[in-house]
């Protein structure tokens, strides 16, 4: 931890505590943390590898659109500054932090018929809320290395002597090349502000229903291309189940979503971020830069990202269903 619970405390003008801090859970962008007292709890992430202020404002006004159309989310605080994100002293580490509400609830079913059609309509209101945008999307979800630059990626691993090199050289020699070629730039067109990581990991069952967590990618990107993505994560990856699929798209309809899965090339960005983790992580496993903490949860990553790539047979069964299109 690079910041103390004093820090927060004052940034957040919360009083005096005592205050506890207890490290949660770490994820691809940070480390999030428990911060308690006088009854009271928060949720704080510690970003790691530094802050966008832009896409911050990006989330705090889709949150706040969503919010207003019936979706619930953490709310995430202003600093006594009106500021969405706080920067700590270079003293104190130079890390960014954020403040949101606690949530206390269970891990979402996504097998549960009722939290499918919750998140159908979720995801078509999230789509009416982010209408009307002039940007483009982020490369991340519309470009994925080629395979020379897989080829020097491997090289650097396997001179690093990372038990998983050759895995990642299997991997790039075949699978990588066939997702790939999926991955192009999306219709301007069918752009919309949205989520961009809508998974069952980011919603939480809480005593007045299902909370949508995990805001921090939020920007511009395909509805089709979210669509297609969702589907295929929300019925099962690469053990889907077709009921499901069925299901969530017919909820996302009934509550106006207008995106449908038109071929292969719907899931472009499912498979650009696919591609793009399993680089930044590998790329994290051999920096020096960062710790071995940071390294070695970036070896992990990289590991369960290879053993469960999308399988095109699968998305090319999901692309078939009359009912996505």
């Amino acid at each position: 931890m690079r910041f103390t619970a004093d820090f927060i405390a004052e940034t957040y003008q919360l009083g005096a505590g005592p205050w506890a801090m207890t490290p949660v859970t770490r994820g691809a962008l940070g480390q999030i943390w428990r911060f308690s007292g006088n009854g009271s709890s928060w949720a704080v992430l510690e970003l790691l590898f530094g802050c966008d202020e832009e896409q911050v404002r990006r989330e705090a006004a889709l949150r706040q659109a969503a919010e207003d159309l019936g979706i619930a989310s953490p709310r995430l605080f202003p600093n006594r500054h009106g500021a969405y994100v706080s920067h700590v002293t270079a003293s104190s580490g130079g890390s960014y932090v954020k403040l949101y509400d606690w949530i206390d609830g269970a891990k979402a079913d996504a097998s549960d018929p009722g939290i499918l059609d919750w998140f159908g309509r979720t995801m078509a209101l999230l789509h009416t809320a982010g209408q009307g945008v002039s940007e483009t999307p982020d490369s991340w979800y519309e470009r994925c290395p080629q395979d020379v630059e897989w080829k020097a990626l491997h090289k650097q691993v396997r001179q690093a002597g990372l038990p998983w090199a050759e895995e990642l050289g299997r991997f790039s020699d075949t699978s990588a090349g066939e997702l790939a070629r999926w991955v192009t730039p999306a219709d301007p067109g069918d752009l919309v502000t949205s989520h961009l990581d809508l998974q069952p990991q980011n919603v939480l069952v809480g005593r007045d229903g299902p909370v949508l967590l995990d805001w921090d990618n939020a920007g511009v990107t395909s509805a089709e291309r979210e669509f297609a993505r969702a589907v295929y994560v929300w019925s099962g990856g690469n053990h889907v189940d077709i009921d499901s699929a069925r299901r969530l798209a017919r909820a996302y309809r009934s509550a106006g979503g207008r995106a449908a899965i038109t071929g292969p090339r719907s899931f472009s960005m499912l498979f650009a971020t696919a591609l793009n983790f399993v680089r930044v992580q590998a790329e994290c496993a051999i920096d020096r830069s960062v710790t071995a903490a940071q390294r070695e949860f970036a070896s992990r990553q990289v590991v369960a990202s290879l053993r469960g790539m999308p399988d095109l047979e699968v998305v090319s069964r999901l692309a078939a269903l009359d009912a996505v299109r």
